[in-house]
């Protein structure tokens, strides 16, 4: 199979669906917008939505790196883009989680605001620490260690014979089915009233959800399924069986223990839709999430990922839970919320994210190369004083 396509817009609008699902997570089920019995049911289905669209973003972050890395690349090239990628959005959003917190009065630490902004809240089970300010960025120290780790990983990974690389996905299977029991078996912590039936501590819930080195074996897996899918050794799974598997692993995750519900079992379900999307787009076949809607969608995922919590969380606060609203005007503030992170995604992409990777993904003596080059290409009625 080709794979010279670096461009995969199918998994770009997949990227919103997963956002889709943490945004569908949070105006249900931690945030009740919507009261009554049409709420307890939206509770049932959008509970683990969130927790199923971060491990799509995790495994695919290590898809998409594998299948773009060149031969040639320099870990400080593949460090710099990521970190122009994320740092911009993230200290944006930190400056507006400190905004909304000194209106609400909330309590500021030393620790949680450092711990965020060098991303390492993730690394301990303080909950002072690793859900404070902006709290969808958790998700960003675990993303921030595998950009950091993945010019060795790829290494690794790029000397396993294909025929091996069955059995090294298999080995990350294992582990992952395993990281839930093992958290249940042996870490402690005060069981907490909020998680599952209220036997189970915070400490369990971060180890299996927010410790990076447990949440990097979904994305060494994608960098596994990339491989595979660039080999030709991945099956031949439509896109539409494909979803289909993700739709029924959804399923069985709401069934499953807690903390295999929550944890990257999900992966196991995702591989396969990100593995059809990625084909379907280098060989051109049909493809609902290729759209011009659909990518746009995705190109402001990122953006509409880290604004959306805050957005959700403070209007509950200050309108939703204090007002308890009838079920049909919090069906309305949900699609307010909604459009309002939206329209602030699309500033944030436009305004700050896209010119930032333009001008700091590429290396200066690349542009400075590229620039009469393509000065040199354009009309000569096209060129303006001073260019």
């Amino acid at each position: 199979m080709p794979v010279m396509q670096s461009r995969l817009p199918s998994l770009t609008g997949l990227r919103f669906i997963a956002a889709l699902m943490v945004f569908a997570l949070h105006v249900t089920y931690q945030n009740t917008y919507i009261s009554g019995s049409a709420g307890k049911t939206l509770q049932d289905v959008f509970a683990r939505s969130g927790f199923y669209g971060v491990s799509f973003f995790f495994v695919l972050s290590g898809f998409v790196l594998t299948w773009s890395a060149r031969a040639d690349d320099r870990a400080t090239s593949t460090w710099r883009r990521r970190l122009v990628k994320i740092y911009p959005n993230h200290l944006a959003t930190m400056a507006l989680a400190a905004v909304l917190m000194l209106f609400a009065a909330d309590v500021f630490t030393a620790k949680g605001i450092v711990a965020n902004l060098f991303l390492v809240q993730s690394w301990t089970p303080d909950l002072e620490i690793s859900r404070s300010m902006n709290q969808v960025s958790w998700s960003l120290s675990c993303e921030l260690f595998f950009y950091l780790s993945f010019p060795l990983l790829f290494r690794v990974i790029n000397r396993v014979p294909v025929r091996r690389l069955w059995a090294v996905g298999g080995v990350l299977v294992a582990l992952i089915l395993a990281v839930p029991a093992v958290s249940e078996a042996a870490i402690g912590g005060v069981a907490l009233p909020y998680f599952a039936d209220g036997s189970l501590s915070y400490e369990q819930m971060w180890f299996v959800y927010l410790f990076p080195p447990v949440r990097a074996l979904e994305f060494v897996l994608g960098m596994v399924v990339a491989r595979l899918v660039m080999a030709g050794a991945w099956p031949r799974i439509g896109l539409l069986p494909a979803f289909l598997i993700a739709a029924a692993g959804y399923a069985v995750n709401l069934q499953l223990p807690y903390l295999f519900g929550v944890a990257g079992v999900a992966a196991i379900w995702l591989m396969p839709l990100i593995a059809a999307a990625a084909s379907a787009d280098v060989k051109g076949s049909a493809s609902p999430f290729r759209g011009r809607v659909m990518t746009w969608l995705g190109d402001i995922s990122f953006a509409f990922y880290m604004v959306h919590g805050l957005v959700v969380a403070y209007f509950y606060r200050w309108v939703i839970a204090e007002y308890q609203p009838a079920p049909i005007v919090g069906a309305a503030a949900v699609l307010g919320v909604f459009a309002v992170s939206l329209a602030l995604s699309h500033a944030m992409f436009v305004w700050l994210e896209q010119p930032l990777m333009r001008r700091f993904s590429t290396p200066r003596a690349a542009r400075q190369a590229t620039a009469p080059a393509a000065a040199a290409s354009r009309p000569l009625a096209s060129v303006k004083s001073g260019d």
